[in-house]
């Protein structure tokens, strides 16, 4: 592997752990998820400081082309991240329509104990 290929690709995988591990500082990326981007950074990290990895790890799966096993192994994980998070969208969707299902009921039941109030106000 050529030297600048080389330190382009562990100067990406170091950026993309020191932005997880900083979303994580300042909270804005969620503990569930924190674990799955922290292992692919540190994942990217090993595979471009030993440049030989991917190539052994092809070979020993029967991969010809190590760029064709990265690229495999991407699409997995993305496939895995939009199944993951098109079911936190359903959940959410489920949850918001039961949360908004329960505020128009108390708003019915507001709207009652008004119509109450107001009537037995004006019979005294």
């Amino acid at each position: 592997m050529r030297t600048s290929v080389y330190l382009l690709s562990l100067f990406g995988a170091t950026v993309v752990l020191a932005l997880v591990l900083e979303l994580l500082r300042r909270r804005h990326l969620r503990g569930k998820y924190a674990v799955l981007y922290l292992v692919l950074a540190l994942g990217m990290v090993l595979l471009a400081s030993v440049p030989t990895l991917l190539g052994s790890l092809a070979s020993a799966v029967g991969v010809e082309v190590p760029a064709n096993l990265l690229f495999f192994a991407a699409l997995i994980v993305l496939l895995m991240v939009s199944m993951q998070l098109a079911y936190e969208s359903g959940r959410l969707e489920e949850e918001t329509r039961t949360l908004a299902e329960e505020v128009a009921l108390m708003r019915l039941d507001v709207e009652r104990l008004r119509e109450q109030l107001h009537a037995d106000g004006t019979h005294d």
